[in-house]
């Protein structure tokens, strides 16, 4: 694979995770939910390195990261410096740092998977991508935390 091809596939993922964080901060579930593969998997970390939730395949993540919208709640999402390694013409790998911020209305219920009402959390998106059918997907997808903020 010659240099331009390796550019190009960075270029892909980096614009697939740009529409993955878009697609979060409006709330288009669906949409976020097929950038995954059918089986695709998706488990955010909390700051202690437990698992918070894991999500499995696309109706699985586009329901349970559906839970956190709703009316009145604001989604803001940022990716910033990545890693990228091209393993080949049709898998590769990354690291995004990232920061999210979640708002919910006041009278927004409170449960052990979503225990706030404003969340400002800081990590990184741990991404395993495939390329089929002539375009790129999340195989797998992990979010590490350094740093959670609640608000109730």
């Amino acid at each position: 694979m010659d240099a331009i091809e390796r550019l190009s596939i960075t270029e892909d993922l980096r614009r697939l995770m740009a529409r993955y964080v878009r697609y979060a901060d409006h709330q288009r579930w669906q949409d976020l939910a097929n950038l995954f593969t059918p089986d695709g998997t998706f488990t955010p970390h909390k700051p202690d390195g437990s698992v918070w939730l894991r999500m499995e395949g696309r109706e699985g993540i586009a329901a349970t990261v559906g839970a956190s919208g709703g009316p009145g709640v604001t989604l803001v999402h940022h990716l910033f410096s990545d890693e990228i390694d091209v393993d080949s013409a049709t898998a590769a790998h990354g690291v995004w740092a990232m920061e999210d911020i979640i708002t919910r209305p006041e009278d927004a219920a409170v449960s052990e998977h979503i225990p706030f009402r404003g969340m400002h959390g800081f990590g990184h998106y741990h991404a395993r991508f495939v390329k089929t059918n002539g375009s790129w997907y999340i195989a797998e997808l992990k979010q590490t935390r350094v740093r959670l903020d609640f608000t109730n």
